[in-house]
């Protein structure tokens, strides 16, 4: 347990030290555990990619949701919203025109399953699905090709994006995780 300013005792966040992760501009703020930030920073040194070591840990510690032959899906580290997945092949390729035709076929299947599984599992009303290929179109990990399958909600908006530069995440990774993968259907 840790203390807060005021003396109120909640659990300490788990570190994202040992995760695969990049970090992007925003801050999160864990509203489970009230104001509790993410640490920045990735697995290894700068030259890791985080999307090449993910596969090579526990699915538990990596938020590995599901493992295909090609592609794998994981929760990002960094997310936009509650439930924001990410779908990366194994193959170390930088942009989509660069992958395989079994890679984009298994990454279009476990996007659309990531769909449905987030749907069921979070009743998400909408998706926000893309990537950003290139660092100078936005690509946080510009070197690993990845899709971004963010669930939206009509309500999940609010000031803290543009007032503070944080967003506001009410479930915790490792939970979420838990979810989708239980509820992922296996092969």
């Amino acid at each position: 347990m840790a203390r807060d300013y005021d003396g109120t005792d909640y659990p300490e966040a788990e570190s994202s030290q040992d995760f695969a992760a990049v970090p992007d501009a925003f801050q999160r703020l864990w509203t489970p555990h009230r104001i509790v930030y993410i640490e920045q920073g990735g697995i290894g040194g700068e030259d890791t990619c985080p999307f090449c070591v993910a596969p090579t840990l526990d699915d538990e510690k990596a938020l590995i949701v599901a493992r295909g032959e090609h592609a794998y899906v994981l929760l990002n580290l960094f997310p936009y919203n509650s439930g924001h997945l990410l779908v990366c092949p194994y193959r170390h390729v930088s942009t989509y025109d660069l992958a395989t035709e079994e890679e984009t076929r298994e990454i279009a299947d476990l996007t659309q399953t990531a769909m449905r599984v987030t749907r069921q599992v979070s009743t998400a009303q909408g998706f926000n699905i893309g990537m950003n290929q290139g660092r100078i179109a936005g690509a946080g990990v510009a070197e690993h090709l990845h899709q971004h399958v963010v669930p939206r909600w009509a309500t999940d908006s609010n000031f803290f994006p543009i007032i503070a530069g944080t967003k506001a995440v009410p479930r915790l990774l490792g939970e979420v995780r838990t979810e989708l993968a239980a509820a992922w259907p296996t092969r």
